[in-house]
């Protein structure tokens, strides 16, 4: 590392939030970015681990130390380079990864404040398409032809994988866009959807097929295909068997938020096929990130108060002795949506 005392004097410093009154007024991207510099600074902060715990946490296998010296040093074609051998998207990672690394880096078991990873990755991704570091692959055919039934996450990062073997790709998808979950069920505020369709324009050019608006039975794939790769995601909710769950105005997380990503890319719909919270009291059950977004999208609706609650206990807030590493740490988590204006009770 260039640097390797830096962690002694450098603070951690997070990009931050534009302000309350400001983003709940619109659904564009609430967290803001570093200047370059104190990006570097951040990325500095890296200890170079001789047992890289952010690695082993990462389930893509990120190497966040190299990526974090390359991005130190400036080098951010090779910080981009390294991220890409293990990531195919960290432009999505970057901004919604719940960062198990950090929360498995040293600093953060030490002193509680890890190094800015997740932060860092995006900001290595933006400066690669910025700066024109990404360049569609042309690889070599190996005569083989592969469906991938799904274009969310899974989907595309197979597409992705089997494309860069040589294997003729084509996505299907039933929805009319690309990115499944990434486009219909996660914000704008948090997952702008220009960054994808920045993505599959790459993944397009690289030779990516995409068939799109195609419902597709399992039990009759397209036929022409030497292979197929299912990747259809949960698409059935968890339900509730409880009294009431028949009444009117209760409805699934992911109708809401796929209805307003839908409504935001233009599409319309009748007034009694709305999900809108517009001058109503909002209630949230569950309090996961899906639950957050549903927060973050009735406050921006227009709702007088939301209030969530959770079955589990409140947890205490930045450490909790009941769930050391290796655990997932089971701590309080205060969202930028729930910072807008929330009633949480567990």
């Amino acid at each position: 590392m260039g640097n390797p005392k830096a962690f002694l004097n450098i603070p951690r410093q997070e990009a931050g939030y534009r302000p309350i009154h400001e983003r709940i007024t619109d659904f564009s991207q609430v967290e803001q970015t570093l200047n370059s510099n104190d990006r570097k600074l951040q990325a500095s902060r890296c200890m170079d681990c001789g047992v890289a715990f952010c690695h082993w946490a990462c389930p893509l296998g990120n190497k966040p130390p190299e990526f974090q010296d390359a991005l130190f040093k400036s080098k951010w074609q090779e910080a981009y380079n390294i991220l890409t051998q293990t990531n195919d998207f960290p432009e999505f990672t970057g901004r919604i990864c719940p960062a198990l690394c950090e929360k498995s880096c040293v600093l953060k078991l030490a002193i509680d404040s890890p190094v800015t990873i997740r932060e860092n990755e995006a900001a290595i991704a933006e400066a690669a398409f910025r700066e024109g570091y990404v360049h569609p692959a042309q690889p070599e055919r190996n005569g083989h032809k592969i469906a991938v039934i799904g274009a969310g996450p899974a989907g595309l990062s197979a597409a992705c994988r089997l494309n860069a073997k040589g294997y003729e790709v084509t996505v299907f998808d039933r929805r009319p866009m690309p990115g499944g979950l990434l486009r219909y069920g996660i914000p704008n505020f948090k997952l702008p959807k220009e960054v994808i369709d920045r993505r599959i324009k790459v993944l397009e050019a690289e030779g990516i097929h995409f068939e799109m608006g195609m419902e597709v039975n399992p039990e009759q794939l397209p036929v022409g295909f030497d292979a197929y790769c299912l990747c259809t995601g949960t698409p059935t909710a968890r339900d509730l068997s409880i009294p009431g769950r028949d009444l009117k105005g209760i409805y699934f997380a992911l109708d809401m938020l796929s209805q307003q990503n839908r409504i935001l890319d233009g599409e319309s719909f009748a007034k009694d096929e709305l999900v809108n919270a517009k001058g109503k009291r909002v209630l949230v059950i569950g309090g996961g990130d899906t639950g957050s977004d549903c927060i973050g999208t009735s406050i921006r609706q227009g709702a007088v108060c939301v209030t969530q609650i959770e079955i589990m206990p409140q947890p205490p807030v930045s450490h909790n002795p009941a769930t050391p590493w290796p655990q997932w740490p089971v701590v309080m988590k205060t969202t930028s949506s729930h910072e807008e204006g929330c009633t949480r009770r567990s």
